[in-house]
């Protein structure tokens, strides 16, 4: 571990305010002491909670949670920036989402945030050649959790995905970060490609529920995209696009759209 590792485990906010709360939480609802207490508090810091949980809610009969324990030590271990887009990824949930009053939130009932990070021990598998295990993390995330992030996609930090039912992001897709999407969205391609085939969403933007980004397209930063949208072309920064086909309507409304979460677009009445 190196000198700047050892710093953020001594002084880590993030997780210092999580294990706060799970004592809180214990006080509040003694029934879920053994839950908060295997998860949370036994492990000294976030990594080692991070990993114990994607091994608890990933196991099964083909897969026993001790390997893939391992397997998400190995990768906690190897690149600390999975642990640090988690941190990003719990304050962006606690910020945006009205349902999260705590950080301990997301860390143990939300399932978008458990998807995420189970994705980015996925992806970095996938990095690392081991490509049919990745795949069994992508098959796992997607029947436990109703999303199905390919490992080859490449996912940003502060990330939030509320209710994340039925999310589709596809193999060569980019995330960019500060991203906010609601459920039911695909970021996906339009047929048959085998190459470069799906969307590149730049920071900052947030995606409406329903909404469908398809093709090898660019989605500017801080823009929003409203629900139920099929977007098939380029996207401008700070704009907000809609229909289907999506056209631009408007401005983002605001400079961080996934930030502010506003999801209103403003229409004009109708002449009587």
């Amino acid at each position: 571990m190196t000198l700047a590792n050892r710093h953020v485990h001594a002084i880590d906010p993030v997780w210092d305010r999580i294990t706060e709360e799970a004592q809180n939480a214990i006080r509040d609802e003694p029934v879920l002491a053994g839950l908060i207490h295997s998860s949370i508090l036994h492990h000294p810091t976030i990594e080692m909670a991070l990993a114990y949980r994607f091994a608890q809610k990933l196991a099964s009969g083909e897969m026993s949670e001790q390997i893939l324990r391992g397997l998400a030590d190995e990768a906690l271990t190897s690149d600390p920036a999975i642990a640090t887009a988690a941190r990003a990824d719990i304050v962006a949930t606690f910020e945006r989402d009205p349902a999260c009053d705590r950080f301990l939130q997301p860390m143990m009932f939300f399932k978008g945030f458990k998807a995420i990070q189970a994705s980015r021990i996925g992806s970095w598998l996938w990095r690392q050649g081991r490509k049919d295990l990745s795949y069994f993390v992508q098959m796992r995330v997607s029947e436990l959790f109703g999303v199905d992030i390919h490992p080859g996609a490449r996912i940003g930090r502060g990330i939030m995905i509320d209710h994340a039912h039925s999310i589709v992001i596809g193999e060569t897709a980019v995330v960019g970060d500060n991203v906010s999407m609601l459920h039911s969205v695909t970021l996906g391609g339009t047929g048959k490609e085998d190459d470069d085939r799906h969307p590149k969403i730049g920071d900052g933007v947030l995606i409406g529920a329903g909404a469908k980004v398809l093709g090898n397209i660019t989605i500017g930063q801080c823009s929003r995209i409203a629900a139920g949208s099929v977007v098939l072309e380029d996207v401008p920064p700070k704009t907000t696009v809609a229909g289907v086909p999506a056209r631009i309507v408007g401005e983002a409304g605001c400079a961080h759209p996934s930030v502010m979460m506003d999801q209103l677009i403003g229409i004009r009445a109708p002449d009587v």
